[in-house]
């Protein structure tokens, strides 16, 4: 039973059930606890692995997407370089380093990085090169262009679960049974917000929601109204979100969501659609990840990188551009939803 276990049955003896959202918030985000507060999750000795670990061409073609955006803007100077859930900063490392020969493209950049553990903000100021602010969230960000990237961060922010009853919604709780965490059912209770998903849905069909995501997208879309710019967010989901998705990652592998709390990674699919009418400022493109890439260029990248490697580097590297683009890896699971003003073209890469 981990620390982060008898916490939480602590709290559910004190204070009844909670909700998959609290229990994510907890398990992730606890100060001393919590698996981001406490350790570096990413790479080989970690639990996962993200695209820009993957290969350095993921984050030069976002980076050059990006810069060309801007270019298509006016180049406005200043303009504020973001990043939400920067990890290890490998992806703004790979953007800076591809963006460095874009006239005027680093001379009117400010770098402002969102990440909530110290851990990862140490790791950050490591890897990338250049000066930079952190912020807990992205209200404190300047409001000036924006310029977004956010990789894999929408799917850990905490999501409730409601599964559909005859007349109404039961939220999916976290309480206790037998000295354990488990999984339970609130009362049938209506829900306003999850009226339109009565179209698409049947009894006992489970509907995730996400508000921390809503806000986040809806204080994007607005700056995007407000001083123009672009945001591009990746990650694994689909335009509208059915089922429960909940899942924990430990070591690289699949565990029970309630088996490590505080020990494992904890994320959900995101609700692309949710997120697109929650900044409806901005118009909305989303592509799958490996039309995206593809249209960026990354197969004549990959080829150009290949003719200098070898022997089992080269097979690395072909692995990874397969994993990165092919439908049944990475290129369908993973979406790109491009964020951008009414008035102005789609970042490069986007479908049209």
């Amino acid at each position: 039973m981990t620390g982060l276990t008898q916490h939480l049955l602590a709290r559910i003896e004190a204070h009844g059930p909670m909700t998959v959202a609290d229990f994510m918030t907890e398990a992730l985000l606890h100060p001393t606890l919590g698996y981001y507060t406490t350790r570096d999750p990413l790479g080989a000795a970690g639990d996962f692995t993200t695209a820009p670990e993957i290969s350095q061409m993921f984050g030069e073609l976002i980076g050059l997407a990006l810069a060309q955006t801007w270019l298509d803007q006016g180049a406005p100077a200043p303009f504020t370089l973001a990043e939400l859930g920067p990890g290890r900063g490998t992806l703004m490392a790979d953007i800076l380093r591809a963006t460095r020969a874009v006239p005027g493209f680093h001379a009117a950049a400010e770098l402002h990085l969102v990440e909530a553990s110290p851990t990862l903000r140490r790791k950050q100021r490591d890897t990338i090169a250049a000066d930079m602010t952190h912020h807990d969230t992205i209200d404190t960000v300047p409001q000036q262009p924006l310029f977004l990237v956010a990789n894999e961060f929408f799917d850990a922010l905490p999501i409730r679960q409601f599964q559909r009853g005859p007349t109404g919604w039961h939220e999916r709780l976290i309480a206790m049974r037998d000295g354990a965490l488990s999984f339970a059912f609130g009362p049938e209770l209506p829900q306003p917000q999850l009226e339109h998903r009565l179209s698409d849905t049947t009894q006992d069909m489970i509907v995730e929601t996400c508000a921390p995501a809503l806000g986040v997208a809806s204080e994007i879309g607005a700056r995007l109204r407000d001083h123009g710019g672009a945001a591009l967010i990746i990650d694994y989901g689909d335009w509208r979100s059915k089922g429960d998705t909940l899942q924990a990652l430990k070591n690289h592998t699949f565990v029970a969501p309630l088996e490590a709390p505080g020990e494992s990674d904890l994320t959900a699919h995101v609700d692309f659609e949710a997120l697109a009418q929650a900044a409806p400022c901005a118009h909305a493109k989303l592509t799958p990840q490996g039309v995206f890439l593809e249209h960026l260029g990354i197969t004549p990248r990959a080829q150009s990188l290949a003719t200098r490697l070898t022997g089992a580097a080269l097979e690395s590297h072909i692995a990874a551009h397969r994993r990165l683009t092919h439908p049944e890896e990475m290129g369908n699971l993973f979406k790109v939803l491009a964020l951008f003003p009414k008035t102005c073209t789609p970042p490069p890469g986007c479908l049209t």
